[in-house]
């Protein structure tokens, strides 16, 4: 066992921990090349440093675990052009997180806007439900008015009632009068929980539960109540941003780095929620606020359109249609176009003077 490392010795060697050796271990990246079957302690091989390196440099330029299995399994030459096409991919998502940041920073540290025009804005908007190409009925509920847009995703034998009755309750906001825009997120959690009631009372004895995507307009910004895998995206100078984040098992494991984006598109548990509003177990939802620009374009959207219409043509929907009802016409009918396996549901509005 001389020529053997013991775990500590290769740690050292590898810049490795010996707790990121033991998660190699598990995963298969790295196995050790002898465990003492008595202690249970590893041992490692001087050859299997170049390996260990190598995940150690891909692990700092963040690829994600599973990825890296693939990538060390390859040859040289095939390695290299799969580093490389995943830093453009990092490079890309990089730009998009830069613009957003920008969005943020403009925000807040924006002083109060002095202008009487700026403050007359309106939303122009539309909503559009199709039962899909495949789904007996249509659980999804999609509503837009004058302050409240929302879209639900209903699961379940009473998928379609608990959707409805959670959107419902956030109507009710519609009739409130306007307040300041933390005052609101204070009435959007409150509508949250009543429509956790809600649904409580029609899908209470059922495998029942609705997501909840919805945004309540304050007149200058719109305050955001996301609960599921539904999502809004706000379109603002030719760059989609994704403001909501899935509450999904799968988002999860992305989010550890278990999973590549591409991994989850095909992933036998993609549909699998962590938040929803069953009833059951209070909801966690997030709530965050937005402020609004003349010319944004916000989509609500079920997992019917995400599931089946990449981003990029989502994208291009949402910058070529003109009226927010041929948007969501437009998208409604990509998602069918695509196979339509799921309930679609869109509402698109328009921030305009």
């Amino acid at each position: 066992m001389d020529h053997l490392l013991t775990i500590g010795a290769f740690a050292r060697a590898s810049r490795l921990t010996p707790k990121a050796l033991r998660l190699y271990d598990e995963l298969d990246l790295l196995r050790p090349a002898r465990v003492d079957p008595g202690t249970g302690y590893r041992y490692y091989a001087a050859d299997q440093l170049e390996r260990a390196r190598l995940v150690a440099w891909l692990r700092r330029l963040g690829m994600p675990l599973a990825r890296i299995r693939e990538v060390c399994a390859l040859p040289a030459p095939d390695a290299a052009r799969e580093v490389r096409a995943y830093w453009a991919r990092v490079e890309a998502e990089t730009a998009a997180r830069r613009d957003l940041a920008g969005i943020l920073v403009a925000h807040l540290t924006a002083s109060p806007r002095k202008d009487p025009t700026m403050t007359a804005l309106r939303l122009r908007y539309a909503a559009h439900s199709d039962r899909g190409m495949i789904r007996p009925a249509n659980q999804d509920t999609a509503y837009a008015g004058d302050r409240l847009l929302a879209v639900a995703d209903g699961y379940g034998p009473a998928g379609g009632p608990a959707s409805t009755a959670a959107v419902a309750c956030l109507k009710t906001l519609e009739r409130t009068a306007e307040r300041s825009a933390g005052s609101v997120l204070n009435l959007l959690e409150a509508a949250v929980r009543d429509a956790a009631l809600a649904v409580h009372d029609v899908a209470a004895d059922e495998e029942a539960g609705t997501t909840l995507t919805a945004m309540l307009w304050t007149g200058s910004s719109v305050a955001l109540v996301h609960v599921g895998d539904s999502r809004a995206y706000l379109l603002r100078d030719g760059g989609l941003f994704r403001i909501t984040h899935d509450h999904t098992v799968v988002q999860s494991l992305i989010d550890e780095g278990r999973l590549t984006p591409e991994e989850a598109a095909s992933h036998p548990q993609r549909a699998l929620l962590l938040n929803s509003l069953t009833g059951t177990v209070p909801a966690a939802p997030d709530l965050r606020l937005h402020d609004a620009h003349p010319g944004d374009r916000y989509l609500l959207c079920s997992d019917g359109l995400t599931a089946v219409v990449p981003d990029a043509r989502i994208r291009g929907l949402l910058g070529t249609e003109p009226t927010p009802e041929e948007a969501v016409r437009a998208l409604v009918a990509a998602a069918n176009d695509a196979g339509g396996p799921d309930n679609v549901s869109c509402v698109v509005a328009d921030v305009t003077r």
